[in-house]
Formats: structure tokens, C-alpha cells, sequence
């Protein structure tokens, strides 16, 4: 589903099922936005977000930008709260903040980019709108009147920060394209956040002179996009004068010389190769290794491994992993991941499960190589040892709703359904969808199986779950 029938969808659903969890804004011209407030309508629009197509749901580019955009966060003194990066896959060179700390991030702006340091410039830039508060401060000063439902404003805050073709459903339908408009940062915005981003930059160790760099790029290639600029530029207001303003910023500070990690240009690469059909990745990484037109020899070599594995030629993919890592002349867990994937996908059961093992020994929370290996043991039919490696896991990763559903598929097949429904309950939790966790709580207390201890704390956590949900329901209908 695109973006755009997805709006649809939800501006035909917004007396139910959208409203039905979010936040009472009460006199929003009166008082303040609470930071409350904002995560449970960001978790409204990231539920939206996660059910399209479009969201790239893959273990390694989320590390990826997690831990650069985490990197970023603890440099910024104002950061309170907790964050969330995410990667659609978009050619659209974009980036938006969404309330409650999640940032988004499109493939375009990492394949554009000319150094990492660039798409750290942009997530900066992001994290200081947040930490400044601009989205509350915006919903803040509009009145009640203004805003005809909370589910309407998740539209139309989705539509502002996501992409173009989400403005054009958002404004044929015209529900949210009033709100639209009030939504785009302001000049003084955009000033504040170029302002903190920079700083963050610095702090963090990147380049600080690739902010202005990018954006004056930016904003020179403008022409050469049809339908007129990237949905960046249609969200954050660039002009000379503001690019002026970083430069004069930075101006007074060394230039640094940063070089690119591995894994920037790795995923890089990863994502080039999962954007087209195997054989015409396979055909890109070919020419621009025989025309020497990369960036890194390495990544291309990565890059094509990945699209021979997708075409199933595991053979050469595991030349061209060979030649990566001596062109690499580092560990990476990414090409320790490949490794792996590539013994599963030829059906060496036993080395792929070694690979596994050393692999985990020496990247233990790399979530691709957890992943991966549950799910080659379920597919093996090795559900104890899936369900151990995933309750490991979970001790150190409570939040994480994919090692739930792992651990929700290994009591599936085990026969233990209180302890399936209730591990696909938790997940749903995770996942926004409290009204899905109650239905699961409920069907795990009617299984059948679970004994006295089981039974009681699904029981006390449905009370919590009901409890969590009756208070969404009164919020939404106070907003009425």
C-alpha cells in the first residue's frame, strides 16, 4: 500500500479507529502539549507507519541508523527523552520528525549523501526540533476549533513530514490539508534547529561543515527534480540566507576530516542492492565495479554479493565476500551476517548454525544475527533452542517486539499456547495496538494450558492492558 491510499484509509477512518486511542489535546491554546501527549500520537502515526510497504523493516539498517542517530542524541544537552530512528524506503531525499522522538529517515537522503557526516547533519537537525519542542510548541498554538480531531492531525502531521505523495492525499481529501500549512516549520524553527544541529554535530565528532554543505547542494540540485523541489526542501523552508547562516556558524570552527565507517557505506550498498530487481542490481554493482565509479571499493563488493545472494548465485556472492573483507581489512558484524545468510540459503544447516554461534560470541546484541539464527532454527524445527536464545535476548532487550513474535512462533511450536498468545500479546504492546494485546491475553487465559503462576499473571496483565485501554478510550472521548 503507498502512502498516499493509505491516508485514504485513514481519513475514511477517523471516528474509530484512529481517534479511538489518541490523546485528548483538552484547550491546546491554553496549555501545553505534554511530552505524554506527544509520544502516544506518535506512536498513533508510527503504527500507520509500520503497517506500509514502504517501511523498510530491516535489523541491520535500523542498527545502523539508531546508533548514529543515538550517537547524535548524547551530545545534545537538552535530550530528555527516549528516541526512535526508523528508515522508509523512499528515493525521495527526506528526513521529518514525528512527536514523541521518533525521526524518520528516507533510503534517498543516504544514498545522496556524499559522506556520513552529511545524514548526520540532517538526523542533528531532526533531534533539535525535537528536543526544541517545535512540533508542541506548533500544536500548541493552535486552537481547538482549528483541529476538527486528533486523528485528523495525525493525517495531516504524516502528510507534512513523510513525503509528497501523502501531501497530495492529505490535500484531495482536505481534512487534514487545513492543518497542513500550520505544521511547517517555521523560519525561526528551521534558524533553531540549524543552530542546536550544529552543535550536536560538533559534539559528536562529525564534520560540522557538512550541514551547509549538504543544504547548499540541496538546494542547487533543486532543478533538476521533477514536480519541483524534494520533499525536504517542501518541509524545511531553505534559502540562501539560511545556508549563509550555517556557514557563518561553522565558519570559526577547525575543519575536520571524518572518514566514513564501514558500515555507513555498507548499508549504503545494501540498500542500493535490495532497491531494484536482483538482476539489474547484480548488472548496477557489475558496471560501476568495472567503470571503478564507487565511492568504496569494499561496499561495491558488498553491494553485489548481497544482489547475487537475492539471485541466488552463492558461489560468486561468496568470491565477492572474500574480496570485501580483505578490502575491508576490519570486522564488521554486516559481513559476518552475509556469511551466515549465505551457508542458510545453500543449506549447510550445520555451518550456518556455527557461523551463528562465533558470530553472536562476538557481536551478542546485533539484532540481525539474533534474528536470523531463531529463525533458521525454527525453520529447522528447533524450537527449544530458539526460544532460549530468544528469553536471553529479551533480558537485555524487553522492548523489542520482534524477539517477542520470535518467542510468540517457538511456544506455537512447542504446543504452549497460553505462553504464544501471551508473547504475541506483549508484541502487540510494543507495536502501539493495545486493543490486539487484549484479544491475545484473552485468548491465551482460554487455551486450556498455562498452569496456576501462568494463569495468574496473564490474568493481572490483562487487568493492566484493560485498565491502559479504558483510559485511551476516555481520552478519545473527551476529544469528541
Amino acid at each position: 500500500m503507498r502512502w498516499r491510499y493509505l491516508l485514504i484509509l485513514m481519513l475514511f477512518a477517523v471516528p474509530r479507529a484512529l481517534a479511538e486511542s489518541l490523546p485528548d489535546l483538552g484547550d491546546v491554546a491554553q496549555s501545553d502539549f505534554s511530552p505524554l501527549q506527544e509520544r502516544r500520537l506518535g506512536e498513533q502515526i508510527m503504527r500507520e507507519i509500520r503497517a506500509d510497504r514502504s517501511f523498510y523493516d530491516d535489523a541491520e539498517a535500523a542498527d545502523y541508523i539508531n546508533t548514529l542517530g543515538e550517537r547524535l542524541v548524547a551530545r545534545s544537552p537538552d535530550a530528555r527523552q527516549n528516541f526512535d530512528f526508523f528508515l522508509i524506503q523512499d528515493g525521495q531525499i527526506n528526513a521529518f520528525a514525528l512527536p514523541g522522538g521518533f525521526v524518520g529517515v528516507n533510503s534517498g537522503l543516504l544514498l545522496n549523501a556524499q559522506s556520513e557526516s552529511e545524514v548526520a547533519s540532517v538526523l542533528a537537525h531532526e533531534i533539535a526540533h525535537v528536543t526544541q519542542r517545535h512540533i508542541a510548541r506548533m500544536l500548541a498554538q493552535q486552537k481547538q476549533s482549528q483541529i476538527t480531531s486528533l486523528a485528523a492531525l495525525a493525517v495531516a502531521i504524516l502528510a507534512a513530514r513523510a513525503s509528497s505523495q501523502a501531501a497530495q492525499a492529505a490535500a484531495a481529501f482536505g481534512t487534514a490539508s487545513a492543518i497542513q500549512s500550520q505544521l511547517n516549520f517555521t523560519r525561526e524553527h528551521e534558524r533553531e534547529a540549524d543552530r542546536v544541529g550544529v552543535q550536536i554535530l560538533e559534539q559528536a565528532g562529525f564534520d560540522p561543515h557538512a550541514m551547509a554543505t549538504f543544504f547548499d547542494r540541496l538546494q542547487r540540485a533543486t532543478r533538476v527534480y521533477e514536480g519541483g523541489a524534494p520533499s525536504y526542501l517542501r518541509t524545511h523552508p531553505l534559502t540562501f540566507e539560511r545556508i549563509a547562516d550555517i556557514q557563518n556558524r561553522v565558519e570559526h570552527l577547525p575543519y575536520r576530516q571524518v572518514p566514513d565507517s564501514l558500515e555507513f557505506q555498507l548499508i549504503r550498498a545494501k540498500l542500493r542492492a535490495e532497491m531494484e530487481s536482483p538482476r539489474d542490481a547484480v548488472a548496477y554493482f557489475e558496471q560501476s565495479l568495472a567503470e571503478r565509479k564507487f565511492l568504496s571499493e569494499a561496499a561495491s563488493r558488498y553491494g553485489l554479493a548481497v544482489s547475487l545472494l537475492r539471485a541466488q548465485d552463492h558461489a560468486r556472492a561468496r568470491k565477492e565476500l572474500a574480496a570485501v573483507r580483505k578490502l575491508a581489512a576490519q570486522p564488521s558484524p554486516v559481513l559476518e551476517t552475509l556469511d551466515c545468510r549465505l551457508k542458510t540459503a545453500a543449506g549447510e544447516g550445520a555451518a550456518a548454525f556455527a557461523c551463528y554461534r562465533e558470530a553472536l560470541k562476538t557481536y551478542p546484541n546485533y539484532r540481525a544475527l539474533t534474528y536470523d539464527y531463531a529463525n533458521a532454527l525454527l525453520q529447522n524445527r528447533r524450537p527449544d533452542a530458539a526460544l532460549k536464545l530468544v528469553e536471553d535476548r529479551l533480558q537485555v532487550y524487553a522492548e523489542d517486539y520482534k524477539l517477542y513474535l520470535l518467542q510468540a512462533r517457538s511456544y506455537a511450536m512447542l504446543n504452549k499456547r497460553l505462553a504464544q498468545h501471551r508473547a504475541q500479546g506483549e508484541a502487540y504492546v510494543r507495536m502501539g495496538n493495545i486493543p490486539g494485546a487484549v484479544e491475545q491475553l484473552q485468548i491465551a487465559l482460554k487455551s486450556g494450558d498455562g498452569d496456576f503462576y501462568q494463569l495468574s499473571s496473564t490474568e493481572a496483565r490483562l487487568r493492566e492492558l484493560r485498565q491502559l485501554h479504558n483510559e485511551l478510550r476516555k481520552e478519545q472521548r473527551k476529544e469528541r
